[in-house]
């Protein structure tokens, strides 16, 4: 249960080498070329006690879709894998994660149906020169690819910086919790 999944991605618009650990010792090195989105990334890696290497290089001459479109397949896809290895797991994950004046849960099930619910209205256009709508955008990417069901509910707050910070965060913990490894069963069907 210690193995890292690596994924390597090459387009023309985008060159990604990633390599993920879900059960590793928080080791994490990122490069994405915008370094806002370095700092969510590592704050979920981090938060979630993964290992994750990122290096990757996008057209950002042009915007920051394709880059980030693009890390959210690969991070999803890694992470696919790396929860069909883990064995039978808790399943469910949520997390009500406070940060200053702002209130976030985040829910997750981690059972092969890809689905996102993502709530996240904020009041500016971009957000460390990364436009908003890029964040929802992450997130839905990253849940199909993961193959699991996530919800994102904004309760209040009063920052955009503390909205997509606190998202990442309670999504970490939220993974956190639904990958514990259990011996109860997690589904009646007997199999995710």
């Amino acid at each position: 249960m210690n193995e890292s999944i690596s994924i390597n991605r090459e387009t023309k618009e985008t060159s990604i080498e990633l390599a993920l650990n879900i059960n590793g010792q928080q080791k994490v090195t990122v490069n994405t070329g915008l370094p806002f989105f370095d700092h969510m990334l590592n704050q979920l890696a981090t938060h979630a006690g993964w290992d994750l290497s990122l290096q990757c290089k996008g057209d950002l001459e042009v915007d920051d879709h394709h880059l980030i479109e693009d890390v959210a397949i690969c991070l999803g896809q890694a992470f696919n894998q790396a929860w069909r290895q883990q064995g039978n797991i808790v399943r469910y994950g949520q997390r009500l994660l406070p940060m200053d004046a702002s209130l976030l849960m985040v829910a997750v099930d981690v059972c092969g149906r890809a689905y996102a619910v993502t709530d996240l209205p904020f009041t500016r256009e971009s957000l460390g020169g990364i436009g908003t709508e890029m964040w929802k955008h992450f997130f839905y990417t990253f849940a199909i690819n993961s193959a699991i069901t996530l919800h994102i509910k904004t309760e209040y707050f009063d920052n955009n910086h503390h909205l997509i910070e606190a998202s990442f965060k309670g999504l970490a913990f939220a993974l956190r919790e639904a990958l514990q490894v259990t011996q109860r069963d997690n589904s009646t069907k007997g199999v995710l």
